[in-house]
């Protein structure tokens, strides 16, 4: 039998990778994923689930809900990608990544079924979730979209609620080019009688969203007429978040232990879900939610998000990689208090709206430009030539530990050291 290493690098080599190739590595249909799920015995039937899309946001709000859920006492799977540092990040039970001997053993029990079928990594990789989940016996999972939603992998469950956190630009070669085309694709994942909770309302998209969820008879849920966000601040290593809930006309505090900014506004659909699910007959209690907020990143080990690897100088690292995604860091960023420089260590993948992004950055800030060890990722060079004409100077430094290194040697303790452009560049952090 293969070891584990031995067996991810087979599953790389064997399979189309979307986090390494792009466009080509998507499959655009449930075919695979629905004869795997038939091969596997149809595991996602045998556990409840929450699905959750969106384009920014999915990621931590699915971390949320399964901290919340993990805290009111059931035993919850958690499914997401991409992986940080190990494959076994996308698959966790009660915030424990699946035991690599799981992923040696799936992969050779099904070999030959995924020899001849050929699915994508991400399909194969949803069905050993599907799998392990309903082996462990979870009393509910908490299931990420990969890209889109209509025609994600994941998009063969029946959930007890999908929840679709915003829509903005990326992916748009394989989702559309307009808000309203991309709006259509996460729509997919209301289902049939099922209630969907949306974070974020917009005139654009809302149309959108309302139709669909008519179409298949099912309830639909803004966070925004519900509750509203009074206010947010960092408080000791928090972010302390102030939520007026209008149905039960009170104020509630939450700290949060994401300290970005815009954690706020996905906490707004967190509790909008949990409200439904409450109605659903899950007991979630109001200390389960406070702890799980409070609690999220011990309790699901997330990492990436507007994580602060050091102080003086202040080190920050985020997986932000669109526009939506870089102005709420660029707007989380002028609001610290520094007196130094700000320097930016930026890699891109080459399928993001480069230039629209390097128009938003700050020509003020001092840039190193470094890539990603991975075939999607943009050359820091090119990276370097195209950010000159928006007065963005710097140099190439193509490792971003390297590039880690060189600013830490050239930055004063009052200085401000950004690190993203791209959950791959964060990745290969070090000390992450």
């Amino acid at each position: 039998m293969m070891t584990y290493s031995e067996t991810i690098a087979y599953l790389y080599q064997l399979l189309p990778v979307f986090h390494r190739e792009g466009k080509k590595a998507y499959k655009a249909d449930l075919h695979n994923t629905l004869q795997i799920c038939v091969h596997l015995g149809n595991p996602h039937t045998q556990f409840k689930s929450i699905h959750v899309a969106g384009t920014n946001g999915k990621g931590s709000t699915s971390h949320f809900l399964a901290s919340i859920l993990q805290e009111a006492g059931y035993k919850v799977g958690l499914y997401t990608s991409p992986h940080l540092k190990s494959f076994t990040e996308r698959i966790r039970i009660n915030g424990k990544p699946i035991p690599e001997a799981e992923v040696v053993k799936f992969v050779a029990d099904n070999q030959a079924f995924i020899v001849d079928l050929r699915p994508s990594f991400f399909e194969c990789t949803v069905g050993l979730a599907f799998a392990y989940f309903a082996k462990q016996n979870v009393d509910i999972a908490v299931i990420e979209v990969g890209l889109g939603g209509r025609l994600d992998s994941t998009n063969v469950i029946q959930p007890a609620l999908s929840l679709i956190t915003n829509i903005s630009f990326d992916h748009t070669d394989i989702l559309g080019d307009t808000l309203e085309a991309i709006a259509a694709e996460k729509a997919g994942i209301i289902k049939p009688h099922t209630p969907v909770v949306i974070t974020e309302k917009v005139p654009e998209t809302a149309a959108v969203f309302n139709q669909k969820a008519n179409d298949c008879e099912s309830i639909i849920h803004y966070s925004s007429d519900r509750y509203k966000l009074n206010e947010c601040s960092f408080v000791e290593n928090s972010l302390k978040i102030e939520v007026f809930d209008h149905l039960k006309q009170v104020n509630h505090t939450y700290y949060s232990q994401l300290v970005g900014n815009y954690q706020a506004t996905n906490l707004m659909g967190v509790l909008q879900a949990i409200a439904v699910l409450q109605t659903q007959g899950h007991e979630i209690t109001e200390k389960a939610i406070e702890q799980g907020i409070a609690k999220v990143v011990t309790n699901t080990g997330l990492k990436g998000r507007w994580q602060i690897l050091q102080q003086a100088p202040l080190m920050i690292c985020d997986t932000a990689h669109n526009l939506a995604g870089i102005t709420a860091v660029l707007h989380q960023l002028r609001s610290l208090q520094y007196k130094g420089r700000l320097w930016m260590i930026l890699g891109f993948v080459n399928d993001k709206d480069i230039e629209g992004i390097l128009s938003l950055l700050p020509q003020q800030a001092t840039y190193v430009f470094c890539q990603a060890s991975i075939p999607r990722a943009l050359s820091a060079s090119l990276l370097q030539s195209m950010a000159a004409p928006f007065g963005l100077f710097g140099k190439v430094v193509v490792d971003v530990n390297e590039a880690i290194a060189y600013v830490q040697g050239e930055a004063t303790a009052d200085d401000v050291i950004y690190i993203g452009g791209s959950t791959f560049v964060v990745a290969e952090i070090a000390h992450l």
